[in-house]
């Protein structure tokens, strides 16, 4: 049985392929159409995932899309018709999309797709929780999901057993955590549903001086829910998100090519002090109704890596999975498993412990790219000289563009569109910031650590994970060995790896051990500010030429970049075509 899970229209369109109750397949359009964060329908995507089963559009039995978009349509008229006049430009606005894609969704599949048979369609939320309780290791477990807004729902919370679900309680749209956090981001002038993420990593250089100002904002219950008050906010009848309100209470807006200030880094500490604390209110009330040791999280709000960090310590769940992509993108995952497991009835048995299911490429197809563009080359003979020189390499301060197997899923790179580099220099995050990733100062580089490693290095009292989606701190004796990952209050956002799950990625770490005793690298997305993660050799080759990224370790082939020309790669046009 082959079911195809689509999510899309509205940011980060994506696609996976379950076959036999395992999942074969999954990628971001993005990674395809390099636009960042695309919310098109997910064709390249989808001929990806039937590629690398060999399966024709004719052979899937069910297409399962990750939302109900007549429910999402009611919705969206209600809040319109409850703020007229106020609301009708931004109504008009969002019109052409919904008559057009969004409520088109049964012919845009067929026609795009040429396909037949079934179609499903999920409530959000619901697809949320199956995109982790149905892929954890957990026979049983309590679910969270936070997000924006699905159809109505922006929270909810339930249990699951076995291959069911039960979702028994939300909290609906306008009041959502995530839209709290999107309408902060607007505010500090970063860009919403794409850089909520920027927010997080600005909040340990502020002070919560502005918790009791946010305090206002909503009002929380002892069981975790909520209620916003609204009059801080407009994102329900408007294009923007502060209301007047807001900004006499949190001063003006700031431009996106504006100072970051000390009072902008104390508005990201406070609400990631609020944040944590309705999240943990929350989780405590689940333990208390399912007395339960395990915990699933899924929604836009389960990337705040730094709250998840934080779980083990706030509330009694000893055991917390959180699946990757845990937004959006990742709930193509959750409506084709819940079709699979929970609609038709067939057991578990695929657990989610490796992220590598986009699109890889043979070293025949490297060595053709790389010849038909005359770009200098060395191959490597077998894998210890590949691990053994990149490791070299980057204890000699190169930084290297690491290009190896199938693309993670998942909007971290996690060992396969990454960029390596010395996490012992203390000059490598300047160096990445300007030179390669062209992005803000602030901005925190990550570690990746061997996973029997992870302990010796930082204060965790749980099993180590290898997603990226936690922040730990450090000990204090290792903060001076790797300056380059250890943010401004000693904690790192790690990776860990094992032999299994990537061997390759893992022995270099290793022998780069050998040469400096440490088990640790940076890790950070091999992509450039504004641009998808790399995906096939081409973006690979691209991204190094216009950077500072000295080498590219791409499948059995090592390029330098000071052995090929730069005329037709300058690093000005790279960043802004």
């Amino acid at each position: 049985m082959i079911i195809l899970g689509i999510s899309c229209f509205y940011h980060d369109s994506a696609a996976a392929l379950v076959k036999d109750g395992i999942l074969i397949a999954a990628a971001e359009e993005e990674r395809f159409t390099r636009k960042k964060h695309d919310q098109g329908f997910p064709y390249e995507a989808i001929l990806f995932c039937l590629n690398q089963t060999h399966a024709k559009i004719s052979d899937v039995d069910y297409i399962v899309f990750y939302e109900k978009p007549l429910v999402k349509f009611e919705r969206l008229l209600s809040q319109h018709l409850e703020k007229f006049p106020f609301s009708y430009f931004s109504f008009i606005k969002a019109m052409p999309q919904w008559l057009n894609e969004k409520l088109r969704i049964r012919s845009i599949i067929k026609k795009k797709l040429k396909y037949t048979g079934r179609i499903v369609y999920l409530d959000h939320h619901l697809s949320h929780a199956a995109s982790t309780f149905l892929v954890s290791p957990y026979e049983e477990a309590a679910i969270l999901t936070v997000d924006g807004v699905g159809e109505w729902a922006t929270t909810t919370y339930g249990y699951g057993k076995g291959n069911q679900i039960t979702l028994e309680k939300e909290i609906q749209f306008p009041h959502s955590l995530g839209l709290l956090y999107s309408t902060v981001t607007a505010h500090l002038g970063f860009s919403v549903n794409n850089s909520e993420y920027k927010v997080m990593g600005l909040s340990p250089y502020g002070k919560p001086a502005y918790y009791n100002q946010f305090k206002k904002l909503i009002d929380v219950k002892e069981d975790g829910s909520y209620a916003l008050d609204m009059s801080y906010f407009v994102y329900h009848y408007k294009m923007v998100m502060p209301s007047d309100k807001f900004i006499e209470e949190f001063g003006p807006i700031r431009t996106g090519e504006g100072a970051l200030e000390q009072h902008h880094k104390d508005i990201a500490a406070s609400l990631q002090k609020l944040t944590e604390e309705v999240m943990f209110k929350m989780i405590n009330h689940l333990h208390n109704i399912y007395k339960t040791d395990n915990l699933c999280l899924a929604g836009g709000v389960a990337l705040n890596s730094v709250a998840n960090g934080k779980i083990s310590k706030n509330t009694p769940f000893k055991k917390v999975f959180i699946q990757p992509a845990a937004g959006d993108s990742g709930s193509c995952i959750g409506a084709a498993f819940y079709v699979y497991n929970s609609i038709l009835n067939n057991p578990r048995k695929f657990v989610f412990d490796s992220c590598y299911l986009g699109p890889s490429y043979t070293n025949e197809y490297v060595k053709k790219y790389l010849d038909e563009n005359n770009i200098v080359y060395k191959e490597f003979k077998n894998d210890k000289e590949l691990i053994d020189t990149t490791a070299k390499l980057i204890h000699d301060n190169n930084v290297i563009g690491w290009f190896q197997g199938r693309m993670e899923w998942g909007p971290r790179a996690l060992g396969s569109r990454s960029i390596l580099s010395n996490a012992s220099n203390p000059e490598m995050k300047e160096i990445l910031n300007t030179k390669v990733k062209h992005r803000e100062i602030f901005r925190p580089f990550a570690p990746v650590i061997t996973q029997e490693d992870a302990h010796d290095y930082f204060e965790m009292d749980t099993d180590a994970e290898p997603f990226m989606l936690f922040v730990y701190p450090f000990k204090e004796k290792v903060r001076k060995l790797v300056p380059s990952v250890v943010h401004v209050d000693g904690s790192g956002r790690l990776q860990t790896i094992t032999r299994r799950q990537n061997f390759r990625y893992y022995s270099v770490i290793k022998a780069f051990e050998k040469l400096s005793k440490i088990p640790i690298l940076v890790n950070t997305s091999f992509n450039i500010r504004g641009e998808p993660i790399v995906c096939i050799p081409h973006d690979a080759y691209r991204c190094m030429m216009g950077t500072g990224i000295d080498y590219l370790v791409m499948e059995n082939f090592l390029i330098a970049r000071k052995d090929n020309p730069k005329d037709m790669w300058d690093s000005e046009s790279i960043a802004k075509d």
